[in-house]
């Protein structure tokens, strides 16, 4: 095997492709669970009862999971020159890329901190940095990549809420400089001291070491515990918003997606296919729950979300996962279901009518006139006509995605 397809192999394991079952999906899974387990290994290594009597395997769980990072590393370091994109690159241009990128950085931290204070044996130093594993569940978790794009698409309108809240703990600390350091000279006495009264009191949080006794002094402090409430709801609106736009838009970028690898709006226009996407409809159903029967009126396709299900044809069974869709003939002719259908797991469907669908194409005149062509084309399949609603995209998508995962399903 040449070492650009070796390469290539590499870097396709190492990146978690979100489909379920795959090699690479139990990669992630097994270094998700090495990153638990190294935490959890942290935090017990701090309590000196259980360091006393476990010491020896804790340690040498530290070192296991540390060895298995650094393998990792390595490995992304070397295979990143086989991925598609970066090709056109040097090899030493596209692991400098990843190596400088934020992911890579966190894959660093994982192994480089540990490393140097195993060989130091600081066992405080080590209990510390071995946290820093936890962050590489960014990688595998899309709501805390959902958080960081959400800060850092924000990170200018933060830093101004910071700003501000700088200018306020000034200003509320030199108020109260004045009016406070007669009384309490060893607590007032200073800019800089009464800067801790007023950081700790605009965060809300009001320890109670340093309180003001004078007259002033409490007024002052009633405004800024109302301005700290202020301070304080800013930020989290801001993070909030941004943190639910981006959901939204992550949901929005997986439907179009899905919509998109659909023949009969493969060719639509973005307008289209938006239209279309308000007009589905979530639905959710349960481990072994059956779908459809064969034999049913079809008048609805689906798209999965997320999860599984598993289609009985008169010859096969077919299984489709995340990104998959079928039905799509349901919603050009009526006709009946051609398999049973049954979610293997917790299944998360969108479901479009084919009701819903012609009411829509009846209003738009350019669409529907697309929809008649695809019609001809894809209805000109007799036995697809005849045998019910269950299309030749649905085997093939099948059939590719058991490519990728090695396997045929039965």
């Amino acid at each position: 095997m040449q070492g650009h397809d070796l390469r290539r192999r590499v870097y396709d394991l190492l990146e978690h492709d979100n489909i379920p079952y795959t090699p690479s999906a139990r990669l992630a899974h097994l270094i998700v669970a090495i990153v638990v387990i190294n935490v959890s290994v942290m935090v017990l290594a701090s309590v000196p009862e259980i360091n006393a009597r476990f010491g020896r395997l804790l340690m040498a769980v530290e070192i296991a999971s540390l060895a298995i990072f650094a393998l990792e590393y390595a490995a992304r370091f070397w295979s990143v020159a086989g991925h598609a994109p970066v090709r056109e690159m040097s090899p030493w241009r596209a692991r400098l890329d990843y190596a400088t990128s934020s992911l890579g950085i966190i894959d660093l931290l994982s192994v480089l901190p540990s490393g140097v204070a195993l060989l130091g044996n600081e066992r405080p130093m080590l209990v510390l940095v071995g946290m820093l594993p936890f962050f590489k569940l960014v990688r595998y978790s899309t709501a805390m990549r959902s958080l960081l794009a959400a800060v850092h698409a924000e990170r200018r309108t933060l830093f101004g809420c910071l700003v501000i809240l700088v200018g306020a703990v000034l200003t509320f600390a030199s108020v109260m400089y004045a009016v406070e350091h007669e009384a309490q000279p060893d607590k007032f006495g200073s800019i800089p001291l009464a800067m801790w009264w007023a950081i700790v009191t605009l965060g809300t949080v009001g320890y109670g070491d340093v309180v003001p006794v004078t007259a002033m002094g409490k007024t002052v402090a009633s405004f800024a515990i109302v301005g700290g409430l202020m301070m304080i709801a800013l930020p989290v609106a801001i993070i909030s918003g941004a943190f639910a736009n981006e959901v939204r838009r992550h949901d929005f970028i997986v439907t179009w997606g899905m919509l998109a690898r659909v023949p009969l709006f493969s060719h639509l226009r973005a307008a289209e296919i938006a239209d279309i996407m308000r007009l589905l409809r979530t639905q959710t159903i349960e481990t072994g729950e059956i779908l459809v029967r064969r034999g049913e009126p079809a008048s609805s396709m689906y798209f999965i979300a997320a999860g599984e299900v598993e289609i009985e044809l008169p010859a096969q069974r077919v299984r489709l996962t995340d990104g998959s869709f079928f039905g799509e003939i349901a919603l050009l002719q009526r006709t009946q279901r051609s398999g049973t259908v049954t979610a293997m797991r917790k299944s998360n469907l969108l479901a479009l009518d084919a009701q819903d669908f012609h009411a829509l194409i009846a209003r738009a005149p350019k669409l529907a006139a697309h929809v008649q062509e695809v019609v001809k084309a894809r209805l000109a399949d007799t036995a697809v006509a005849q045998k019910g609603d269950i299309a030749a995209d649905e085997l093939t998508q099948a059939a590719q995605r058991d490519d990728d995962e090695g396997g045929v399903v039965v």
